[in-house]
């Protein structure tokens, strides 16, 4: 359950529960998470589902599987990637433990000594076609779930019962959804509205650095920068940016380079492309799904903020 304590197995335990693709019922165990392996760590939420970012064809449901404390992908096996998905565990890679023998401290201070044949076996398994094509966790979402309709009951019982959701939230998201369904198939923006007039999309550079605030700009503002596919320049702004319009944050970093989770294929990211710290997707028009994403910012969304001005409030 969320907020319990866990260990996670060995490297040696772990690749015992793996195929010779390096999966467990569709899942791959990652090189970037054997330096977790022996470390303990708080459960972040149940991933009894996610939404599919392969197919957009809505959500899909996973079975014993949880996301741990922030931990999130440093993309080191993987070309790089700067995505920072949180990591899928399996409830077979992890073993519980009781709050008295575990200090959050204890995961921040492990210092892990990696299976180098474990971690070289697991490498061989991400990249498909030497360095041109990768296998993450995000590109293989298909292999490891099953289609969730909204009326799946379970999801929601799991929501409030694990994941801390209240019945209000999992009755707005319901119906934010329905709602959207309609919109949809009578060819209408989808609400929260994020889609634009324009032809041809602006571009502004602010030479953002991790580190800096930034506010971002009110929704009125970005959608005065949006296509009519509610892009600017390629990139989309997403119904769940929404309500971090009008606040403060601090840059977590510059994106340039994520993988393509369709294709496994490492994409240049063209232009800007900003990540703000502790600015994730919270799912209050995607069904609650936890997998707690990072949405990715043009600088024109954005305005610098002087290094004096407090923030208003940080959203997490």
């Amino acid at each position: 359950m969320p907020g319990d304590f866990i260990e996670v197995r060995s490297a040696t335990e772990i690749l015992a529960t793996l195929n010779e693709d390096g999966a467990l019922e569709g899942l791959p165990f990652m090189p970037e998470m054997l330096p977790f392996c022996g470390g303990r760590f708080r459960v972040y939420r149940r991933a009894h589902k996610t939404c599919d970012t392969i197919e957009w064809t809505g959500l899909r449901g996973m079975d014993r599987v949880v996301h741990l404390d922030m931990l999130r992908c440093d993309g080191s096996a993987h070309g790089g990637c700067q995505a920072g998905c949180l990591f899928f565990w399996k409830e077979a890679w992890l073993k519980p433990l009781d709050a008295h023998t575990s200090e959050r401290g204890d995961a921040a201070g492990h210092v892990p000594a990696i299976d180098s044949a474990a971690d070289a076996w697991l490498r061989e398994r991400a990249a498909t076609d030497g360095a041109a094509r990768y296998r993450c966790q995000a590109t293989e979402l298909h292999r490891a779930t099953y289609p969730l309709s909204v009326f799946a009951p379970k999801q929601y019982a799991c929501d409030v019962r694990a994941n801390g959701a209240t019945w209000w939230q999992v009755l707005s998201a319901i119906a934010v959804s329905t709602y959207n369904r309609f919109l949809r198939a009578m060819n209408r923006p989808a609400y929260p509205r994020t889609v634009g007039r324009l032809v041809k999309t602006p571009c502004e550079q602010l030479g953002l650095q991790a580190g800096e605030w930034v506010e971002v700009k009110s929704h009125a503002e970005i959608l005065a920068t949006l296509d009519a596919q509610g892009k600017n320049r390629g990139l989309t702004f997403d119904p769940e940016m929404v309500p971090y319009c009008g606040q403060r944050f601090r840059v977590l970093r510059r994106v340039s380079k994520l993988i393509d989770e369709k294709t496994g294929e490492l994409r240049s990211i063209p232009g800007d492309c900003i990540i703000l710290d502790g600015v994730v997707c919270r799912a209050l028009y995607h069904r609650l799904c936890p997998r707690s994403t990072y949405p990715y910012w043009r600088e024109i969304w954005l305005r610098r903020v002087e290094a004096g001005d407090a923030p208003r409030r940080s959203e997490r």
